[in-house]
């Protein structure tokens, strides 16, 4: 299996500089592009060609404000496809860790492909039954067809529960339930053949905690406020932390966000 690792949004806010991430001062949405030989298969989409036309529309003033994302259709999922000599209607499949915008705002450009996504999560963006639900799931999702739903259940991997594998797609790709950030928030395993990647979405922000450190406060304060669960959040980071220990280079965790580590992975 070919692996491409992706920058598919360029989040620079305020104070960026401080958040602890040497040599950047800004996040990313690290998206992996995979070669198959059921087509390609997207893990997470970043922000879509159709958040960059209208991002107040679509993103809303609060994440432009606060967020600041660079909104450079370069970095676009669609766009990165293309320039490997790709069509959008390659991607076959796109494998969410969870629906907040910067990660799920890619999928309606690639109307080929169906996304997977635990079921909690599907439900809560469609419900938004909370008011940082309301804010957190932009644009509306309730009109959107191509979704192949999972509760969470399956085998056992590295000590996690509920683990399993995906309609459609190989059994190298697998769902591992880490929810906390939101209801139904989930990572992404890979086997490629020479080693184990887990895409850990937004279970934690920063290298530092897979060491069982904390984030630069910032960074924490961010993710105590958006996470729906934070028990559920503060055991699945001590979770990684500990796979990170055992299992390091066998398994190599990485999350969504951390500039460091998707430089060290390219």
């Amino acid at each position: 299996m070919r692996v491409h690792h992706l920058n598919c949004a360029s989040m620079c806010p305020a104070g960026a500089g401080a958040l602890g991430y040497q040599g950047f001062d800004r996040l990313v949405a690290h998206c992996l592009l995979l070669e198959t030989a059921e087509g390609l298969v997207l893990v997470d989409s970043g922000l879509g060609r159709a958040d960059l036309e209208s991002p107040r529309a679509r993103l809303g003033g609060a994440f432009l404000t606060v967020v600041r994302p660079r909104l450079d259709p370069a970095e676009t999922a669609a766009a990165q496809v293309e320039r490997l000599g790709f069509s959008v209607d390659d991607v076959r499949h796109v494998v969410l860790t969870h629906l907040d915008l910067d990660h799920a705002g890619g999928i309606f450009d690639f109307p080929r492909a169906h996304t997977h996504v635990l079921m909690a999560e599907q439900e809560a963006a469609v419900l938004r039954t909370s008011l940082r639900e309301r804010s957190r799931y932009r644009p509306s999702l309730d009109d959107y067809a191509r979704w192949r739903l999972y509760r969470p259940r399956g085998e056992s991997w590295y000590g996690f529960e509920c683990v399993r594998a995906l309609q459609g797609l190989p059994p190298e790709i697998l769902f591992v339930p880490l929810t906390g950030h939101t209801r139904g928030h989930a990572g992404v395993a890979v086997d490629t053949g020479s080693g184990w990647l887990l895409h850990a979405g937004d279970a934690y922000f920063h290298h530092d905690e897979l060491e069982g450190r904390q984030a630069p406060w910032l960074l924490e304060a961010f993710q105590s406020a958006m996470a729906m669960d934070a028990t559920q959040r503060t055991a699945n980071r001590a979770r990684l932390a500990d796979l990170h220990r055992r299992s390091a280079p066998e398994v190599r965790v990485f999350c969504a966000h951390d500039p460091n580590e998707l430089a060290a992975l390219s």
